[in-house]
């Protein structure tokens, strides 16, 4: 249970932290660099790095892991309209997809879960989240009824969000494995 309790603060705090980030600093850096990107989204959502990331360590515990940051997130973006049925089925969507797609890779023979005497293919995880970001933003998209450009803009955002993700981890990990 102490486990699950620390996976949860970790995922969760991660999680809402970058949805913060994106919202305080990535935004309004974006609109100034861009006014006229008609697209609400973010070109840089870190929060999809968390998902996926989340999802590759802990498969299924991510789902639970993730979601009181999700809730979290979403009421700080949208308030009480965050419980409104298009937010509750976005919620679904942004802890679910990414663990449902490594386990379904798994079942059609491609694991890619960490395993001891295997490194990670970090190729293997981006192509992952291409595959999960283009679901969820397709999901997304359906649940809130909105535009192809947000289609669009929801996976560029997604994947560069996983990259910088990824690239933190790579070095977390180099970090943590190195000689003392």
């Amino acid at each position: 249970m102490h486990e699950f309790l620390l996976e949860t603060t970790i995922a969760s705090s991660v999680y809402f932290l970058t949805v913060a980030f994106t919202f305080l600093i990535v935004i309004p850096v974006q609109n100034i660099l861009f006014p006229e990107y008609p697209s609400r989204a973010s070109l840089l959502f870190l929060p999809h790095g968390v998902r996926v990331l989340s999802a590759w360590l802990m498969g299924w515990r991510a789902i639970p892991a993730l979601l009181p940051g999700v809730i979290a997130a979403f009421v700080y973006v949208a308030g009480w309209d965050a419980f409104l049925p298009s937010r509750l089925a976005a919620m679904v969507v942004a802890v679910s997809v990414a663990p449902v797609t490594f386990f379904a890779l798994r079942a059609a023979g491609w694991n890619l879960f960490p395993a001891a005497g295997r490194s990670p293919c970090w190729i293997c995880i981006l192509v992952v989240g291409a595959i999960t970001s283009v679901l969820t933003s397709a999901l997304t998209n359906l649940a809130f009824g909105t535009s192809a450009v947000e289609f669009v803009a929801y996976l560029i955002g997604d994947m560069s969000g996983l990259f910088f993700g990824l690239l933190a981890l790579i070095y977390l990990f180099r970090f943590v494995d190195r000689p003392r």
